[in-house]
């Protein structure tokens, strides 16, 4: 898609450049000018495709991000007129709460996550496949990794109640809003949602396991978008593309599902353990860690619902036609066995690390 735009190369790397200018930033106000550069060369990717469905969901992911960027000044802005200083030293000051607050509301609404979530949806519903996936993984490591930074110098238990509370609340709207979902990258950005919550509560106990949770998440989500970049499959029950495909590309996309899903042994299971066996200590949230077991197995239900559908449906679709010496197939086939099942080696070693 960006090999043929004209200044493609350069908006890519200026995205590139906006994240990493964010996260080695000393003071929020570098943190600012790093995602409004991001923001800056990631709306011409969108709006590429020249559709009207793209350039509405450009718009709307305009207004989400500057809403989430004024947050952000205003946040900062607050934390700063006491001291004069970026920093978050005095917490007991109300300021700094306050502040706290709303740059950590600011990260919510840029990422998507719960309860600042509804834009996520409606914006990938239009975007081309390679618009989506950057969207769900490089747009995300900024956020991410910011509110990582927070709990080095904050070790306040409400700030880690709020913390798990909205992880929780990404894990069940991520399950319930992908139930009765028929367009797949809608579907996706509900699985999007619902992993988020898993890195934020995984970001209290961890940084370490919420930074395995979201490299093997960005691992699995490049195999399924790009599988159906290649297929440009447009409703998850249409067949047409499928038909015209290697069917063993059909298969590699709803294993690539059902291990984003978290059925062991598959890769996206092992992500999925070690936020839990980082939280077994803290017995405080454990209930907390309930509901988000229960939105992991709302999204496993509607996988699975597909996974049936189209098997029990199609099934002469999902035949392997007798090209074994391809070099497509073999490669196929290679990424299912790297991306999943290495899981299980995975759970070995974490048993004996942990």
């Amino acid at each position: 898609m960006l090999s043929i735009l004209p200044f493609g190369f350069l908006f890519i790397m200026v995205l590139g450049f906006g994240t990493l200018f964010s996260l080695s930033s000393v003071h929020w106000l570098g943190i600012w000018a790093g995602l409004e550069i991001n923001l800056i060369a990631f709306i011409p990717i969108l709006v590429y495709s020249k559709g009207i469905m793209s350039s509405e969901s450009a718009v709307k992911y305009f207004i989400a991000q500057a809403m989430g960027s004024s947050f952000l000044i205003l946040g900062s802005l607050i934390g700063f007129s006491p001291s004069f200083s970026w920093s978050f030293m005095d917490f007991s000051a109300y300021n700094c709460s306050v502040s706290l607050l709303m740059i950590n509301l600011a990260l919510i609404l840029k990422m998507g996550a719960f309860p600042l979530h509804y834009w996520l949806p409606s914006v990938m519903a239009g975007l081309q496949w390679m618009s989506c996936l950057v969207l769900v993984t490089w747009q995300k490591v900024a956020p991410v990794f910011l509110m990582m930074s927070f709990f080095e110098v904050s070790y306040m238990f409400w700030f880690a109640l709020f913390m798990s509370l909205v992880g929780a609340g990404s894990s069940m709207m991520g399950g319930a809003g992908g139930i009765g979902q028929t367009q797949i990258r809608v579907l996706l950005a509900y699985s999007s949602i619902g992993h988020l919550g898993w890195i934020m509560f995984s970001i209290v106990f961890s940084s370490i396991a919420a930074k395995m949770y979201f490299f093997i998440y960005v691992l699995i989500s490049m195999g399924i978008f790009l599988n159906l970049w290649i297929l440009d499959a447009k409703n998850v029950f249409n067949m047409k593309s499928f038909n015209q495909k290697f069917n063993v590309d059909v298969v590699n996309i709803l294993v690539l599902l059902i291990s984003l899903a978290g059925l062991p042994p598959l890769l996206g299971f092992v992500s999925k353990m070690i936020v839990i066996m980082s939280c077994t200590n803290s017995y405080s949230f454990i209930f907390i860690l309930s509901f988000l077991i229960l939105g992991a197995l709302m999204s496993l239900f509607y996988y699975l619902g597909l996974l049936f559908s189209l098997y029990f449906s199609h099934t002469s679709f999902l035949k392997i036609k007798p090209f074994l010496g391809s070099l497509k197939l073999i490669l196929t086939n290679t990424n299912i066995l790297v991306i999943n099942f290495l899981g299980v080696l995975i759970i070995i070693w974490l048993i004996g690390l942990f």
